[in-house]
């Protein structure tokens, strides 16, 4: 598995009741919409700005979502952010390039070329102002020690708009998500929640990372049971994340993600 936080969405199709009903494969993030969008796979965590581009079937009830800090979404930077010019990005999540541009622009009202690069926070902030380090890179940061301006994307988007903020949905081609389907996912899910203290153990050990990050980070940064205003918030993002990439357009040449 590519990243810590997908372990309780799978982990009942892994070692639960679900398991052996889904040929699993594990990517990042972009990797699964690339293999929807070529037909390799039929369903996928996707990040959400995909929805946007491909016409896919949400899978209700469970994704990737924060209600505040998220933890593992971090833009570094060495000058505050509305002073953001250039900004090298890891783009294994295209909804995280995606959000720090929606941030950065209607909070900050910066409109900085974005470039991509390898998590690597040295290397990034060598070539750019700011970097923005994703998923388990970011887990291995210590914000409060790092001499630089730390963002986390997560709380910004809260603390800007109210609202939650979805970062990947399960979703399929058309045809693919069928009542059965649906439940599958949604008992998986539940089967991790319940036993978060064995994904602890297991994934700590694996990532080694210190169990009480792991703990800390899947019960209180990650939300994975998604409702009514996740999904008002998704759609904020997507209809922000619109808006945003034409007005960098305007502005810039660089690429969007």
């Amino acid at each position: 598995m590519s990243y810590l936080n997908p372990s309780p969405l799978v982990w009942g199709m892994l070692h639960g009741p679900q398991q052996g009903l889904f040929d699993l494969s594990f990517q990042v993030p972009s990797g699964c919409a690339d293999d929807v969008a070529s037909g390799a796979a039929d369903i996928g965590i996707i990040p959400s700005i995909e929805l946007t581009r491909q016409a896919l079937d949400i899978i209700p009830g469970t994704g990737i979502a924060c209600h505040g800090a998220v933890r593992s979404i971090l833009l570094v930077s060495a000058r505050p952010a509305a002073e953001i010019r250039t900004l090298a990005a890891d783009n294994s999540s295209r909804t995280s390039v995606q959000l720090a541009r929606v941030i950065l622009y209607r909070r900050y009202g910066a409109a900085p070329e974005f470039f991509p690069h390898r998590p690597d926070l040295d290397a990034m902030l060598e070539i750019a102002d700011a970097a923005l380090v994703i998923g388990d890179p970011a887990l291995r940061i210590d914000p409060p020690c790092l001499p630089y301006y730390v963002y986390d994307l997560g709380a910004e988007w809260v603390e800007m708009t109210g609202f939650p903020m979805v970062f990947a949905v399960w979703a399929g081609r058309p045809g693919t998500v069928t009542p059965a389907v649906t439940a599958a996912f949604g008992e998986s899910c539940r089967y991790g929640i319940e036993r978060i203290e064995e994904i602890v153990a297991v994934e700590s050990a694996r990532r080694e990372f210190a169990p009480v990050l792991v703990r800390r980070y899947l019960t209180r940064h990650i939300v994975h049971q998604l409702g009514p205003r996740d999904y008002e918030g998704m759609d904020l993002f997507l209809r922000y994340a619109r808006l945003a990439g034409a007005a960098f357009d305007q502005q810039r040449s660089g690429p969007l993600y």
